[in-house]
């Protein structure tokens, strides 16, 4: 079993950033890949970024390329989405998730077992 607790979320002006974090426990943090996805109202959720078990790989959905950053510190069995330049449509709740069954990041919801709660971005024009 796998636990995951997201933070960090909140509203802020178009062009602020944010930083999420998602704590995670319960099984060896380092072993698994962790992902990002986002979904708004009446939209399905939708891939973000995710990363590998070492950090060595991201990916990114070409909708925040360049404007979000994935990163990891399996110390702290923590992954973080660095969220800069952010417009209204990154409006969503976030959820981070992990990939148990692997160590290389996909960008397939299905392929995540594990899910958290969620956390609340708005970004306001």
């Amino acid at each position: 079993q796998v636990q995951l607790v997201e933070s960090g979320g909140g509203l802020v002006q178009a062009g602020g950033s944010l930083r999420l974090s998602c704590a995670a426990s319960g099984r060896t943090f380092s072993n698994y890949a962790m992902g990002w996805f986002r979904q708004a109202p009446g939209k399905e959720r939708e891939f973000v970024a995710a990363i590998s078990w070492s950090g060595g790989s991201t990916y990114y959905a070409d909708s925040v390329k360049a404007r979000f950053t994935i990163s990891r510190n399996n110390a702290k069995n923590t992954v973080y989405l660095q969220m800069n330049s952010l417009k209204p449509e990154d409006t969503a709740v976030y959820y981070c998730a992990a990939e148990t069954t692997s160590s290389i990041a996909t960008r397939r919801a299905g392929d995540y077992d594990y899910w958290g709660q969620g956390t609340q971005v708005t970004v306001s024009s």
